[in-house]
């Protein structure tokens, strides 16, 4: 039977969005933003991240599918386009998870050709070890984490778990590692 346990609880969660928010506050003072959520996985991120921001935000929504169940299935697809033109904005694309890569070089693609003025990435979860596309770094990145399926916080296993305040991995059972893991992402938050 598979297990839940916690890789990044409720209250480093808020406090590394405080950090990234201040961080992009910064770099686009005196800008108008518009941000762009990835549907539904960066849905509770954006909401806590555009909560902290000073800026001024303009907001749209896209909704992209590749996975199917844990595994990705190589093709993304648009299934939510903008509403409005980006043409001449600073854009912030805001992403659950970036693992292979696949779909925020997709995105990055999509968007260049609506003419933005910039285009960055803003991601919750930055899943290096399972990048298939190399020259895909994010601007800001909320935790480094490892190799694992993880869910929570917006995160899924087949449509369930999203409303989880922390982040879980799943096990099989008890992992000797985990707390290795856990200790690592504390030190990325004191770092940054």
């Amino acid at each position: 039977m598979e297990k839940r346990e916690i890789l990044i609880d409720e209250n480093t969660i808020k406090e590394r969005i405080k950090e990234l928010a201040e961080q992009i506050n910064h770099d686009y003072e005196g800008k108008e933003l518009t941000m762009i959520c990835i549907l539904k996985g960066a849905m509770y991120f954006f909401t806590d991240l555009s909560r902290e921001l000073t800026v001024d935000t303009n907001v749209e929504i896209m909704k992209v599918s590749s996975y199917i169940g844990e595994s990705s299935s190589g093709k993304v697809n648009v299934k939510l386009d903008l509403e409005k033109s980006i043409q001449g904005k600073d854009v912030l694309i805001v992403e659950d998870i970036v693992d292979s890569g696949r779909t925020i070089a997709f995105l990055l693609e999509y968007l260049k050709l609506k003419s933005p003025n910039s285009l960055r990435v803003c991601t919750f979860l930055d899943k290096r070890e399972r990048r298939e596309i190399d020259n895909i770094t994010p601007d800001y990145i909320g935790f480094s984490v490892p190799n694992r399926f993880v869910i929570g916080y917006g995160l899924d296993l087949d449509n369930h778990y999203r409303n989880l305040k922390e982040i879980y991995c799943i096990t099989d059972e008890k992992d000797q590692t985990l707390e290795e893991d856990r200790t690592a992402i504390q030190k990325q938050l004191r770092r940054k």
